[in-house]
């Protein structure tokens, strides 16, 4: 479907131009440069050669057939071009042209038009407002990039066409080489799904790296990218994380940015690896692309000065990686083959005077211990030491086994020759230890998704019918927000316990309910308008009596019609107090772009002040619910601290499971919110105390 991209054997310049200034010129050069064995043919009304290239006047003035069409022209006149391609049978357009959805209305629809006339030729688009697009393996560059990249085994896409520029010429510096290289812009047609899709089983490509604003259609980049990292690894930079970086991706390509922790959610629930700058992308796609992933989460440190090593450790505790003890036998083969003032533990300090023959053999030794997943290689440069020849045995050494081998060749200038040779021998090299750390962890995380199974929802038996007449009393009345007695009977529907609860119209019937349930009781409210009861003083706790009953009904009546005259009163809940539980939240909001978002958190100051909450996206499986409560930094309280009780977990993880298949299965809520969900003693359950619901207009 894309082969116009990846294998095209002609390709028209739309827009060349004889001009060493305009874009036109630039990209027809990149085109003769990069090496394009197909034919190459510039469309221009108003030249007969160009680059010494005959030129035509239009696209279907060309007498060969064309597979690939760069148009390079103002945007007004980009609509036309691409009807005259799809009358040529072009299959594959990449639009550089700026000045469509991301200048807002106008340009909108000249974007939707150029859709339209796409898909009426059976055409596909890249762009448009694109920097273009590089290939290493055809080899074409079909941009106006000041360089091409070097070739490499990273497939690299951006939605930022200045970004590509500036990653592209990091990329000299460093020697890193791609196979692909494309600008995404504003993602009309072609989008970061299409080229996951076209990149998963590419043989040229090991490691696919991107630059997202946002995403097209979330629970397609779900699918496809939880399909991918199983072959290959994603790592990702979300931008536009922050209000004000959402409101730049808006203007900058007309994407609309989802929720930060939407992306974090997606991104763990799909194995893609997130990098936080463009740093994290080069170290971590330079890792992954040169070195076999850890099989074992267990590092050793070799290194000729104390500190480093030092810092390697502390980085390698901070992250959670774990460092390898030693076998017996290798601590004794380094012992007698080191000086005595070596240290022959890990890390393994070989001194600053260590030579590249001291280096090989403490590499070969501990590659060699079966304790041993990775090596991360430390060298400060100092008198005696041997950059070069210490690089080249690195290499050597490491190309015989097949665990992942990270050099720090720490500093710059002194250290450039060994750091080219390493590259030679593809051994990543980083100028802190921190940054080989930080890749090695990401590695064993990596490993991990490939071990875990896949992802199955659990099944459950609700009250179907239930719960649609409760959504469709409330669409009838033209509701959005479900009232308490509303929202708890869709709890029930789905099997999610609550304690005793009842309306009461009257204070006699309060009283009686009261009694029924048996004191104390806890009132509340009734009303569809009023969600948030506490703040007019909605709610009463710890009841004892019937005359407290009575006083609590007025009180509550009169403090909902003074404070909201018009809200729709049914009269109070009262309820079962639940006693010795632990307060926690269970909600759920509708995504823009991936959907519902399930949240999970302690109740009280930890959601209100601390936020401390953990997010994924429905329908998530039983091990993902676990994971959820596991994240919250005061998962202790739940597990039981200075003699108190564990708390009921499972009943937890059950009550997430069943609200993440309720708003799957029923799209019209798009807020939940179970606050407080008091979880009881292990073995006890938990009770739905407060419940919201918000349907969709």
């Amino acid at each position: 479907m894309l082969e116009a991209f990846i294998a095209p054997r002609a390709v028209a310049v739309i827009g060349a131009s004889r001009d060493p200034l305009k874009l036109g010129y630039g990209v027809l050069s990149n085109i003769i440069k990069s090496g394009f064995k197909g034919k190459i043919f510039p469309i221009n009304p108003n030249a007969t050669e160009i680059l010494g290239l005959k030129c035509y006047p239009s696209i279907l003035s060309v007498p060969d057939e064309i597979d690939l069409a760069v148009i390079v022209i103002p945007a007004p006149f980009v609509l036309q071009a691409a009807e005259e391609c799809g009358k040529k049978g072009v299959k594959g357009l990449i639009v550089i042209s700026a000045g469509f959805k991301e200048v807002g209305k106008e340009g909108l629809e000249r974007e939707k038009e150029l859709v339209e006339i796409a898909r009426r030729y059976g055409m596909r688009i890249l762009g448009p407002n694109v920097l273009g697009l590089i290939d290493t393996v055809i080899p074409l560059n079909a941009s106006f990039a000041a360089s091409m990249a070097l070739p490499g085994s990273i497939a690299f896409m951006s939605q930022s066409g200045a970004l590509c520029t500036s990653v592209l010429d990091m990329s000299l510096t460093e020697g890193i080489g791609f196979s692909r290289f494309v600008s995404l812009g504003n993602k009309a047609d072609l989008n970061e799904v299409d080229f996951l899709e076209l990149w998963e089983e590419d043989p040229n490509t090991r490691v696919i790296a991107a630059y997202l604003e946002g995403v097209v259609n979330g629970p397609r980049f779900l699918e496809v990218a939880r399909r991918v990292t199983r072959s290959k690894p994603i790592i990702a930079i979300k931008a536009g994380t922050t209000g004000a970086g959402a409101k730049a991706v808006s203007s900058h390509t007309g994407t609309l940015a989802g929720s930060e922790k939407a992306y974090e959610a997606a991104f763990k629930q799909t194995g893609i690896i997130r990098a936080r700058s463009v740093q994290d992308l080069f170290d971590l796609a330079v890792g992954f692309a040169r070195q076999p992933l850890l099989e074992k989460n267990a590092i050793v440190i070799i290194t000729n000065a104390g500190g480093p090593g030092i810092m390697a450790v502390d980085a390698c505790e901070r992250l959670g990686l774990g460092v390898a003890s030693l076998s017996h036998e290798t601590i004794a083969f380094l012992k007698e083959h080191l000086p005595p003032a070596a240290s022959v533990l890990n890390p393994v300090d070989v001194l600053g005077d260590a030579l590249a023959d001291r280096y090989a053999l403490a590499l070969e030794a501990v590659l060699k211990d079966p304790n041993v997943g990775g090596v991360l290689v430390i060298l400060t440069p100092q008198v005696m030491t041997q950059i070069e020849e210490t690089a080249k045995v690195v290499g050597e050494i490491a190309s015989r086994y097949s665990k992942p081998v990270l050099a720090s060749f720490m500093g710059r200038a002194t250290v450039e020759k060994g750091a080219r040779i390493l590259r030679e021998y593809r051994i990543p090299n980083y100028e802190v230890p921190e940054r080989a750390v930080a890749v090695f962890k990401a590695m064993w995380e990596y490993r991990e998704w490939l071990g875990r199974p896949i992802p199955e929802p659990p099944t459950f038996e609700f009250d179907v019918e239930k719960i649609r007449e409760t959504i469709a009393q409330a669409r009838e009345e033209k509701r959005l927000l479900l009232g308490d007695s509303e929202a708890r009977a869709i709890l029930e529907a789905c099997g999610i316990k609550g304690p005793r609860t009842a309306l009461a119209r009257t204070p006699e019937e309060a009283v009686a309910i009261a009694e029924e349930i048996g004191f104390p009781v806890a009132m509340k409210i009734a009303s569809p308008d009023i969600i948030h009861k506490t703040d007019i003083g909605g709610v009463r706790l710890n009841i004892q009596s019937p005359s407290e009953v009575r006083d609590a009904f007025d009180l509550l009546i009169y403090r909902a019609t003074r404070y909201m005259p018009d809200a729709t009163i049914w009269g109070c809940q009262v309820q079962q107090m639940v006693k010795g539980g632990k307060e926690v939240i269970v909600g759920m909001s509708r995504d823009p772009q991936f959907g519902p978002l399930v949240m999970f958190g302690l109740g009280g100051i930890y959601v209100e002040i601390l936020k401390d909450v953990s997010f994924r996206i429905a329908p998530i499986s039983r091990k993902e619910a676990e994971e959820m409560i596991e994240e919250v930094k005061s998962i202790q309280l739940l597990k039981g601290v200075r003699g108190e009780p564990p708390r009921d977990l499972k009943a937890v993880v059950d009550v997430i499971l069943r609200v993440a298949k309720l708003v799957v299965d029923f799209p019209e809520i798009v807020e939940m919110d179970i606050n407080p969900l008091m979880v009881l003693e292990e073995g006890k359950g938990a009770m739905a105390v407060d419940v919201r619901i918000t349907l969709s207009p």
